[in-house]
């Protein structure tokens, strides 16, 4: 047995061979801080919230974002200033195409709404926010088109910064909890799944990372079984899988 079999990652479990071999946030490897809770890393982690909340292959959505992140345009200034021609030119150079006219609208209406109703800072919002339901209200309220899934992106990565940020598992992540044995493969309630891969991780005792890297991870691998049909079956999900 070699040192590195002997170092506590490799003890870890599941939960660390699957954060190694994946990657943990993908805030993280957007270079975006969302530790600081600073709100301009905030308000750019939302706008990759809304890029990946779509339909649209994860490549587009990242190209999209590193063309916004080029342009400046990663503040709700920036975005209002810049106008709806101006965010389709952007949004089509990305790849962003099929959603370039209602995506620009969106990203105008959140920056104002965003201005107007909590001084352009997410902190201020979640302050606002009564409990983690209603947060999920308030940020899905910023502009039409903003549903459960880009919520849920979004919060997913603030578990443990922000009390109230407390969103549902995703589709993704219970069939690649299924798929790796960490839950029933009947399990339904998401509810109880969080619970146990939270008392997974917490067991594994992790250091330099926390949950959120490993649902990430989870995503990061339901994406993977999302491309291949026949699998997806077994496990007993038939919808299309979400974030």
């Amino acid at each position: 047995m070699t040192a590195t079999d002997r170092s506590p990652s490799r003890r870890g479990g599941k939960a660390a061979r699957l954060v190694e071999r994946l990657g943990g946030r993908f805030s993280v490897a957007m270079g975006i801080d969302l530790g600081s809770l600073d709100k301009r890393e905030l308000f750019k982690w939302f706008i990759a919230a809304v890029l990946f909340g779509a339909p649209i292959p994860q490549g587009i959505a990242a190209r999209t974002y590193a063309e916004l992140s080029d342009d400046a345009l990663l503040s709700p200034q920036a975005l209002l200033r810049r106008g709806w021609d101006g965010l389709v030119e952007v949004l089509d150079r990305g790849g962003y195409v099929r959603y370039d006219f209602k995506t620009a609208t969106k990203l105008l209406e959140l920056s104002k709404a965003l201005l107007d109703g909590y001084q352009g800072d997410l902190n201020n919002l979640r302050e606002a926010a009564s409990d983690p339901r209603d947060l999920e209200r308030r940020l899905e309220g910023l502009a039409k088109g903003i549903g459960d899934v880009t919520a849920g992106i979004f919060l997913r990565e603030l578990r443990g910064l922000w009390p109230k940020a407390q969103p549902r598992l995703s589709s993704l992540v219970m069939v690649a909890a299924r798929d790796l044995g960490l839950i029933s493969r009947r399990s339904a309630d998401a509810g109880g799944a969080l619970q146990r891969l939270q008392k997974l991780w917490v067991d594994e005792g992790h250091r330099g990372k926390d949950f959120p890297d490993f649902e990430a991870a989870l995503v990061r691998y339901g994406l993977e079984l999302r491309r291949k049909p026949d699998r997806i079956e077994t496990l007993g999900a038939r919808r299309r899988l979400k974030h």
